[in-house]
């Protein structure tokens, strides 16, 4: 199996190298990552600049392309051109913070799923809850299994996933949860302050929600210790109007 391996947090993050080491146990592992953070870039493409690529040497051997864009950007060019073979399956990650609820949208490491998805190869996304310490190389073996599982049973190019890893999974054995993703608003205010100048500037708060639904989603199930595992697709159709809106006789 041919795996690429991606991020948003750059190429030097030290949650790229412990998954990439563990993908090594599923197949022959290439890495394309950001050459700097794009944490919270969502699914942006470069389009007006040069996308600039370079070789990353370790031991005097090619390790990975570090590209000047975004996480999609890396995708993109990595099945494009960089890659000496089609990857079988993308693994974007491992994200220093969670990408739960509607992180997801805002989501680089979600992103660079997506554009594997795109071009029709199984993709999945890998986050673990952000700390200081964050233990990635024990996130990645966790990440590692449950990808394992994932390719055991689904068969379809093309489809997309998204782990997310608390902390407490790190340290000892947690249940693996299918959940949804939840929709409770994050960050939904701004802290206002002062420059030296004087003049006002706003800084996001980021907070999570605190009235959570009942239901178990990411969030709930993360709060609870679980590791959580979403399907997600990228058609962003409605279609259940799509079968009454011709109805409507719309005109121009």
């Amino acid at each position: 199996m041919n795996i690429l391996v991606t991020n948003d947090d750059g190429v030097y993050a030290p949650g790229l190298a412990a998954l990439a080491a563990q993908m090594r146990h599923l197949g022959d592992v290439f890495i394309a990552a950001p050459t700097t953070e794009q944490s919270g870039v969502g699914h942006s493409i470069t389009y007006l600049t040069p996308l600039v690529s370079r070789e990353i040497l370790r031991d005097d051997r090619h390790w990975a392309w570090a590209v000047d864009g975004s996480p999609a950007d890396c995708v993109k060019l990595a099945i494009s051109q960089l890659c000496p073979v089609r990857p079988d399956l993308v693994v974007s990650g491992i994200n220093n913070g969670l990408n739960a609820g509607i992180n997801v949208l805002y989501s680089g490491t979600v992103a660079a799923a997506i554009e594997g998805a795109f071009f029709g190869v199984r993709s999945i996304a890998v986050s673990l809850e952000y700390d200081p310490h964050a233990d990635f190389d024990a996130a990645a073996v966790v990440a590692r299994n449950v990808i394992g599982g994932i390719l055991r049973n689904d068969k379809h190019q093309g489809s997309l996933f998204n782990i997310n890893i608390p902390t407490v999974a790190t340290a000892e054995p947690a249940a693996v949860k299918v959940v949804p993703m939840g929709l409770e608003q994050y960050g939904s205010t701004y802290e206002k302050r002062q420059d030296p100048g004087g003049r006002d500037y706003y800084w996001a708060t980021w907070t999570p929600p605190n009235d959570l639904r009942p239901d178990g989603t990411d969030v709930t199930e993360l709060r609870a210790g679980h590791i959580t595992v979403t399907p997600l697709h990228f058609d962003l159709s409605r279609r259940d109007l799509l079968k009454q809106m011709p109805k409507w006789e719309l005109k121009a």
